[in-house]
């Protein structure tokens, strides 16, 4: 099962929003075939195992991360090709959160014949795809904040300089936290100072959707983000009061116009925009600032997981990362269950999850 998960990582850029799944085959205490879900709407990680199988997998053990679906979808149900091949048990980490399957999978292999146990390494197969459960779960994504700081704090400077704040290993992470979400999402105070492309540039990898948060559609006409959809598409999140010819110019060239409730403060309701979002089966978001988005996210409790990047510089008066979230005691702080803590290049990296992650 190790091996199994090992190899359903090698998916993780490619496969959203399906779940990374793994499979191995053992025959007398052999591996005879491995394999992987590869990309979205392709082989199953069964049927891939299956077809790279060194000999016949009857009365052999099927190692597979997930339970295999039982459903029609851009591939046929995983069980039927499982059960026409006869193996002697199918060993499954953790059950499908999907209602159309979970429990279901097991039912048909068992009612063919099929020893199953499930449970092994569960923990570690279902944490392999938190994104996948939450969304599966709640219909809602998976959010992933992620920002590059000072040690003092700061997302920039003074004036709003920014570039670079964090070492090019550290952005080369950004870069891969970018191939591993549906979508990206910022502030339009971001693009109107930075001005990014919000593509997948140093590594490889998928581009995500581009969400821009633009309350009053503010957003410049030249902004990079409303270049080349084909390449990566843009959705502009807005509300009733935006302009409508504004609104129209952009539909015009190309941009999807989400139209999202008002919070208190006449602010677009970022919870509601992560249901919208849902709906259109994005699974997945990473937001990347700024401080606006940062705080509200935080304040409202919005955010699953949190990456830090912390860098070893310090300048003073600018731009806090986080904004006031109306805490006046330690015991009302924001608590996070730590993940993990690592470099990249000079940059620390604070890895944590929130305490409700929706899994």
């Amino acid at each position: 099962m190790k091996k199994a998960l090992m190899l359903a990582r090698k998916g993780e850029r490619w496969v959203s929003p399906n779940p990374m799944v793994g499979t191995v085959i053992v025959k007398d205490n052999r591996i005879i075939a491995s394999g992987f879900h590869e990309i979205f709407g392709g082989n199953h990680a069964e049927v891939n195992a299956i077809e790279h199988a060194s000999e016949k997998i009857e009365d052999a053990t099927v190692y597979v991360t997930l339970e295999p679906c039982t459903h029609f979808g851009k591939t046929p149900p995983c069980v039927n090709r499982l059960a026409a091949m006869k193996p002697a048990r199918v060993v499954i980490g953790t059950l499908d959160p999907n209602p159309i399957v979970t429990g279901k999978g097991v039912a048909f292999l068992n009612h063919h014949g099929i020893e199953t146990t499930v449970g092994i390494l569960a923990d570690a197969c279902t944490n392999l795809n938190e994104r996948f459960f939450k969304f599966i779960r709640t219909k809602t994504p998976f959010i992933t904040l992620k920002f590059a700081q000072t040690l003092d704090g700061r997302i920039a400077t003074s004036s709003g300089h920014s570039r670079w704040i964090s070492s090019l290993p550290s952005r080369r992470l950004a870069h891969t936290l970018r191939s591993i979400h549906d979508a990206i999402l910022v502030g339009v105070g971001t693009i109107r100072q930075d001005d990014p492309e919000l593509t997948v540039r140093l590594i490889r990898g998928r581009n995500p959707v581009r969400v821009v948060v633009d309350s009053h559609l503010q957003i410049p006409l030249h902004a990079k983000v409303l270049k080349d959809q084909e390449a990566a598409k843009t959705i502009i999140a807005t509300t009733s009061s935006a302009s409508s010819e504004k609104r129209k110019a952009l539909i015009d060239m190309g941009i999807e116009i989400l139209t999202v409730s008002k919070d208190a403060q006449n602010r677009i309701d970022l919870a509601h925009l992560f249901a919208a979002l849902g709906q259109n089966n994005i699974s997945s978001v990473l937001i990347e600032g700024g401080s606006n988005v940062i705080t509200t996210v935080l304040k409202e409790r919005l955010a699953d997981r949190v990456v830090i990047v912390i860098a070893p510089k310090i300048v003073g008066k600018g731009i806090e990362a986080v904004g006031d979230l109306n805490i006046t005691t330690m015991e009302d702080a924001l608590k996070f269950s730590h993940q993990k803590i690592f470099r990249r290049g000079d940059d620390i990296v604070i890895d944590v999850r929130t305490e409700k992650t929706g899994k």
